[in-house]
């Protein structure tokens, strides 16, 4: 007699052996996601959950002299700034199979057009929400760049002059992210990556640079799709997420029809950190 496969035993294969490549996947492809701060205090076992994001705020300290009156000192009261993150929003993506015997063949001949297409669904749905949530200080100092036509090494020093400004840790490190023309124009500026202007360790590597350039790790992200750049400290920004991504499968009998539907989701939460405002800059034409 054959065995027949049942729906839970396709879900339980496909949460098995997919959703560690989807997490995998997800984290590798998603550049904004990526790069932003992601420690936090807590953890995130269902959707609504909160945890937080913590500093604690330098003393003013003193200043004393040997003699007149460094026999004493005073004290501070510990103080934090914090951020508290919801894990509010899902991102999801779904396919609905004509029956479990589409959805079987699918699984055994491990499609990677399936995947790709539910990951980056799930990808688009995270890295939009991410970018909606910037905001950049619009008064003194000022961190968004307006009227740049060519992203050229001058525009590539007024950036790291105003991280600088604002104080910018240099851990983890500084990261600017090109929209693919104004990419070009600094691929094309041969101060930035001519061996005759100090570019000697060769920077690009099949069109791509991936090494630091003015304090900056430069990288192309194709979803900006006009003239935007986008230099930020990882501290600019927090997202929180579940660990892996989940996966469910349900046929449609209980609506009168024959099929089934296969859904990928992931529960996650995404906030402006301390000081955000000073540690991002956008660029734009």
């Amino acid at each position: 007699m054959s065995q027949v496969t049942t729906l839970a035993e396709v879900q339980n294969q496909i949460q098995k052996y997919w959703s560690p490549i989807f997490t995998k996947q997800l984290r590798e492809s998603l550049m904004l996601g990526s790069l932003i701060d992601k420690t936090y205090e807590g953890a995130i076992a269902r959707q609504g959950d909160t945890v937080r994001v913590s500093q604690v705020n330098a003393p003013e300290g003193q200043l004393l002299t040997v003699g007149t009156d460094a026999d004493t000192f005073n004290t501070e009261a510990v103080s934090t700034s914090f951020v508290d993150i919801k894990a509010d929003k899902r991102a999801v993506a779904a396919y609905e199979f004509a029956d479990l015997t589409e959805l079987q063949s699918q699984i055994s001949r491990e499609n990677p057009e399936i995947m790709e297409s539910l990951r980056y669904a799930m990808a688009k749905q995270i890295n939009d929400y991410l970018y909606s949530l910037v905001a950049p200080s619009t008064s003194t100092p000022d961190h968004t760049v307006t009227g740049v036509t060519d992203f050229n090494a001058s525009q590539l020093g007024n950036l790291r002059t105003l991280a600088a400004k604002a104080k910018w840790p240099q851990v983890p490190g500084w990261y600017l992210m090109l929209d693919p023309q104004y990419y070009s124009d600094m691929l094309n500026a041969s101060t930035i990556t001519s061996a005759d202007f100090g570019a000697a360790d060769a920077p690009l590597i099949g069109g791509v640079v991936g090494l630091k350039r003015y304090g900056f790790i430069i990288a192309e992200d194709n979803s900006r799709t006009s003239d935007f750049g986008l230099a930020f400290h990882p501290s600019f920004m927090h997202m929180v997420t579940q660990q892996q991504v989940q996966v469910k499968i349900s046929d449609l009998h209980s609506q009168k029809k024959f099929g089934v539907v296969m859904s990928i989701d992931m529960i996650f939460g995404a906030k402006l950190g301390i000081d955000a405002g000073l540690k991002h800059i956008t660029v734009t034409a």
